[in-house]
């Protein structure tokens, strides 16, 4: 019979946690605290900020990392190379400008995708839309014109149609 029945040295030194508490770390991998608790390393452009649903803000919004707005927005929202998001609970009186825009929540004011402009079915846009490409889900609802161009650089580039909705 084995003085180690087969365990290692390390397992019969370490004793279990008390309930309630976490485990030991392991000795073969170095302690970096509670994983959950640490925030995600974030590299350089890979962020993605936050307005929380208790947050207002007056004033413009520029940045270069994607933005969610949850809270309330009004003046003007400028994400040249970047997607700005409107959760479900976002309501953004503004101009608003980004690479990629969705809409979940509510947006009063003029949208401007540069790459594309999603709205989905709980989506509300009371102002003009302008996108290369559009996706309006059913239910979303839009009351303002609608101006789908091509592309910047998309050889033969004919002039943008324009698609008004009359109501």
């Amino acid at each position: 019979m084995s003085l180690f029945s087969g365990k290692g040295k390390e397992d019969e030194l370490r004793t279990p946690a008390p309930p309630g508490f976490p485990p030991a770390p392991s000795a073969s991998r170095p302690d970096r605290g509670s994983e959950r608790n640490q925030p995600a390393p974030i590299g350089k452009g890979d962020g993605m900020a936050n307005i929380g649903k208790s947050i207002s803000i007056k004033g413009d919004l520029t940045g270069n990392e994607d933005l969610v707005i949850e809270g309330k927005v009004e003046g003007k929202v400028e994400l040249p190379n970047n997607q700005l998001t409107i959760g479900a609970n976002g309501v953004v009186k503004a101009e608003v400008g980004a690479k990629s825009v969705v809409v979940i929540g509510r947006v009063a004011g003029n949208v401007k995708g540069s790459e594309r402009v999603e709205i989905q079915a709980t989506g509300i846009v009371e102002g003009d839309v302008a996108a290369p490409r559009l996706l309006v889900a059913e239910g979303a609802v839009v009351n303002g014109s609608i101006q789908m161009t091509k592309p910047q650089g998309a050889a033969g580039a004919a002039p943008a149609s324009e698609v008004r909705k009359v109501g």
